[in-house]
């Protein structure tokens, strides 16, 4: 084998050990806790709702995965464009809609999916309830991947 041979396979082995170990170590440092992922989704979704109640559309579609699926009572919305542009109507007056809040928050066990659930209210009657998945993305931040929701039967 030629010096130059030698020195480029040595090249390829320390690049490639050196790619490992950084793959592995942020790896390591991505992996949350169960009980500060629980936290984060929760604190996602409180300021996920606040952006209706302060009327902030840019804000709503930063919360949004951008393959984001909103089921949308059988009719998804598929892609963070269409989502923010269907949603776009409840931004429209100046007094909001409607409110949610999480009243149960889960994370799976690779703590990078997360769920919420809670009620959707009009005052203080509850009118709906939501179901969100969230994703931990790769920038630390908790974007929703999927959205849905039901009225609330009364009976």
């Amino acid at each position: 084998m030629s010096l130059t041979a030698s020195r480029h396979r040595r090249s390829l082995l320390v690049t490639a050990v050196a790619g490992t170990t950084l793959t592995a170590c942020a790896s390591r440092s991505a992996q949350l806790s169960h009980s500060t992922a629980l936290e984060q989704v929760r604190a996602a979704e409180i300021a996920f709702a606040s952006t209706m109640a302060r009327r902030d559309l840019t804000g709503f579609g930063a919360h949004i995965a951008e393959d984001a699926v909103f089921i949308n009572g059988g009719n998804p919305l598929r892609g963070k464009a269409a989502i923010v542009e269907y949603w776009s109507r409840h931004f429209k007056s100046p007094e909001p809609p409607f409110a949610w809040s999480p009243s149960i928050v889960e994370v799976g066990a690779s703590a990078t999916l997360g769920y919420t659930e809670g009620p959707v209210t009009a005052g203080k009657t509850v009118i709906a309830r939501f179901y969100s998945t969230w994703q931990l993305q790769p920038t630390g931040k908790w974007l929703v991947v999927f959205d849905n929701g039901y009225v609330q039967c009364t009976r």
